[in-house]
């Protein structure tokens, strides 16, 4: 391919691509599905210029944008929060696994070969896509969400049941073992040890050298060694048996606390970006429009029956389990869709004979529709969670907004929202707090006050909320990321209005600035100053030589305590 093949090549993506996604987005349907339609058109199964054949070696080197995916997601997942999250990971993720698993086989056994093929199909189809959902996620902003927080609950849970999936493909064409050789324990053996070489390699190497490079000024080498933590975090996994975006989230994970952090994640965001708009564009390649149409009724009945199985079983799952109909509505159509392992597994079984060449071009048919529609489900869910939400009526619609009104809106009604309420109403300062939590919701009316139930982060409820009517916003959320939010979402609709807030420390402080907040508390920072003026009093400083002093710290937005900490690794 000459220079000028190439530039008119890339031309053409590009303009194929803008024009698709600006569309989708202005539809309301996200870029992803976008890109997908960009892919159908440029690929080999179109009418028009074809871009390559070779899309499955695209999709390879694109693969590796899911991997950056995990990666910063795996940077902002510290091991606490993970452990935090063991009941959902192996409780929900392993009842959707197995439940969709088995009604997907019971279905498969009028079209399978054999028995054995159709427990594969029930498996494979049973796996939702983590680069579909995870790109969504972060679209939307619901990472941390109650949605976010299961979605990659199950996702995790998903990852991690590769290896057996892996197992079976040999096992069903009679081979007895691996694909590589390895029975079952030793191939667990060597999965537990890579995972703890990979621990310590970012727990003790990495770290080591990004210090030393740091220290020198080298920011190339410094880009590079990062880049080599990723692979080599998704070469040990892929090694062992497992996914190559588990290896790169464990690796992401471990370098949580780390110092680096968000130069870790500004040096691996634009590649991820690029990498992952290349991946949704190849599995939109992968579509052939030419199979479906040989057999279209019997394809769509397979792309309905086996993501409405998998709706149905993981929204009856989550009510099950506690969770709310909104959330169970909008975590079950979100995974509805097969995921890219699939490409892997069926191209493993047809390689070892297990599937015939139809089967296979029928099943990376099925999995691509599946993921071409994921967005569309998506727009739906959100309108069917709205509908049937069954948080308590008195709860959830008491809020009006009043057109004689001025006072404060509350983000937050649990300990600080509550504090802060009682000295509003002693200075007779009218507010309206909201939450999300239908217990503090009810204290807060037991003791009433104006306390209801809306989620600002959703940026449609707080366009009608009245914010045009308020004085000020004091957001007291613990979660950093629903602040964030909250704070942009409130700029851009309000840019002149006062938004207070709380963090927990200096680099959220600055984070909660950035977005938008007038003024930002660092809890840590003021705690320690509230602890120091108490005890220079209590030695025998005077008051005012005391005053001076928390003033000095204060003074130029915290300035002489960022220098204090400027270098150490705190959180405070």
């Amino acid at each position: 391919m000459t220079n000028a093949d190439l530039l008119s090549s890339t031309l053409y993506l590009i303009v194929v691509t803008t024009i698709l996604v600006t569309i989708s987005k202005r539809l309301g349907l996200g870029s992803i599905l976008g890109l997908l339609i960009a892919g159908v058109i440029v690929g080999p199964y179109s009418v028009g210029p074809i871009l390559t054949k070779e899309v499955e070696s695209v999709r390879h080197i694109a693969e590796f944008g899911v991997v950056l995916l995990l990666f910063v997601i795996g940077l902002e997942m510290q091991p606490k929060k993970l452990w935090n999250m063991r009941k959902e990971v192996f409780g929900l993720g392993s009842a959707q696994i197995l439940f969709s698993g088995f009604f997907i086989f019971a279905y498969a056994i009028f079209y399978a070969s054999s028995l054995e093929v159709a427990i594969l199909i029930g498996l494979t189809f049973a796996l939702s896509s983590t680069a579909f959902v995870m790109q969504i996620l972060q679209e939307k902003g619901e990472l941390y969400s109650p949605m976010g927080k299961s979605s990659f609950s199950i996702l995790l849970m998903q990852d991690l049941a590769v290896v057996p999936l892996l197992a079976l493909v040999p096992i069903l064409a009679e081979t007895g073992n691996l694909t590589d050789g390895h029975a079952m324990w030793q191939q667990i053996l060597i999965a537990i040890s890579l995972i703890l070489i990979l621990l310590a390699f970012g727990k003790y190497v990495i770290p080591g050298l990004l210090d030393y490079l740091a220290a020198n000024q080298n920011k190339e080498a410094f880009f590079f060694s990062v880049i080599l933590s990723v692979v080599f975090a998704a070469w040990a996994m892929e090694y062992a048996g497992l996914s190559m975006a588990l290896g790169a989230f464990i690796m992401g994970m471990v370098l949580s606390n780390s110092k680096y952090h968000y130069q870790i994640q500004a040096n691996v965001e634009p590649y991820k970006g690029l990498l992952m708009t290349l991946f949704f564009i190849a599995v939109g390649m992968s579509i052939d429009l030419n199979a479906m149409m040989k057999d279209p009724l019997i394809l769509i009945q397979h792309l309905v029956v086996i993501m409405g199985i998998k709706i149905l079983v993981l929204f009856l799952i989550m009510l099950f389990m506690g969770y709310t109909r909104s959330t169970a509505i909008s975590v079950s159509f979100l995974l509805a869709q097969s995921g890219e392992f699939g490409f892997v597994l069926f191209g493993a079984a047809k390689a070892l004979g297990v599937i015939s060449d139809e089967m296979f071009v029928a099943a990376v048919t099925i999995i691509s529709f599946s993921m071409l529609v994921t967005p569309l489900l998506v727009k739906v869910s959100e309108k069917l969670s709205i509908k049937f939400d069954n948080t308590p009526i008195e709860i959830k619609s008491a809020y009006v907004p009043q057109e004689e009104w001025n006072g404060v809106f509350i983000a937050g009604y649990g300990r600080g929202g509550r504090l802060i309420a009682s000295m509003l109403s002693h200075a007779n300062i009218p507010f309206i707090a909201f939450d999300i939590d239908t217990k503090r919701i009810e204290l807060g009316q037991k003791e009433g006050r104006a306390v209801y139930y809306g989620e600002l982060s959703d940026l449609e409820f707080l366009s009608h909320i009245g914010l045009s009517r308020a004085n000020a916003v004091i957001v007291t959320i613990n979660n950093h990321h629903a602040s964030a939010k909250i704070v942009s979402h409130i700029r851009n609709i309000s840019p002149g209005l006062k938004i207070f807030a709380r963090s927990k420390n200096m680099k959220t402080r600055d984070s909660l600035l950035t977005h938008g907040a007038s003024w930002v508390m660092p809890e840590a920072s003021e705690g320690s100053l509230r602890l120091a003026e108490e005890t220079l009093l209590g030695v025998g400083m005077l008051k005012e030589d005391v005053n001076d002093l928390l003033t000095f710290f204060r003074k130029d937005d915290y300035e002489t305590i960022r220098k204090h900490y400027k270098g150490i690794d705190t959180d405070d």
